[in-house]
């Protein structure tokens, strides 16, 4: 912290008080599952503006999601959940949100309005019409009622319904990336998104050829790279 000549006792407290909030690092907190696409966009978020944080792993897998501890933070039983000091957080858009309004650092959204109305498309393009139908417990009861061919069956269905109206809706606005030449909010939810249909969901990319750029340009993003699941915590005791 740089010394001042303060002109006065008061004036020189809150001026103490003010450079140390500015200097002060955040204290956060991520509760996360290696293979969420819904965790993977926050850690993105995260890496781009450079804050560091506590991997708090949560496995889905074996249901600690619904333990008594987790369901305090998120009654829905979903990750992730950050916590900022005394803030909890649930939701991976109201998280992002969040960090862009505290930590304005690289911001996640365009100046430009028609860009970033088309940012907020393309993520409830994959929060609210692709992603919810992959979910865990969807896939896992649609299983139980139709079997396992038919699961893939209907994971495929939607992604290939919402890729195709991505392709379209991003065909005249796209750059390097998603709205641009610059990661912006669409970025870190299609990244996710694209890798898990891929990885896991089988999904061929030929129908999808802007997608598929976009996704060859974020493996060369480090921000993005750091946030696969492969590098996560959790990833080693995760099956």
């Amino acid at each position: 912290m740089a010394s001042t000549t303060p002109l006065n006792s008061s004036l020189s407290m809150a001026s103490s008080i003010s450079e140390s909030e500015a200097n002060r690092k955040p204290n956060l907190k991520l509760y996360s599952y290696c293979k969420s696409s819904c965790a993977w966009r926050v850690r993105i978020a995260l890496n781009l503006k450079g804050l560091d944080y506590e991997y708090k792993a949560v496995n889905l897998l074996q249901g600690e999601q619904f333990s008594d501890e987790f369901l305090k933070l998120n009654p829905l039983g979903y990750v992730p959940v950050l916590v900022d000091e005394d803030v909890v957080i649930a939701d991976s858009l109201a998280i992002i949100m969040f960090l862009e309004e505290k930590y304005p650092q690289y911001p996640l959204l365009p100046h430009d309005l028609q860009k970033r109305a088309i940012n907020y498309q393309a993520a409830n393009i994959v929060a609210s019409n692709i992603q919810p139908f992959q979910n865990l417990a969807v896939l896992n009861f649609v299983e139980q009622k139709l079997g396992s061919t038919e699961k893939l069956s209907w994971v495929q269905h939607h992604i290939k319904k919402g890729f195709t109206a991505l392709e379209k809706l991003l065909a005249g606005h796209s750059g390097k990336y998603a709205t641009g030449d610059e990661v912006y909010l669409a970025d870190l939810f299609l990244a996710p998104q694209i890798g898990g249909a891929i990885q896991r969901f089988q999904m061929d990319m030929a129908d999808y050829p802007l997608l598929k750029r976009l996704n060859d340009a974020y493996s060369e993003v480090p921000a993005f790279q750091n946030a696969v699941p492969v590098k996560q915590p959790d990833a080693i005791t995760t099956s």
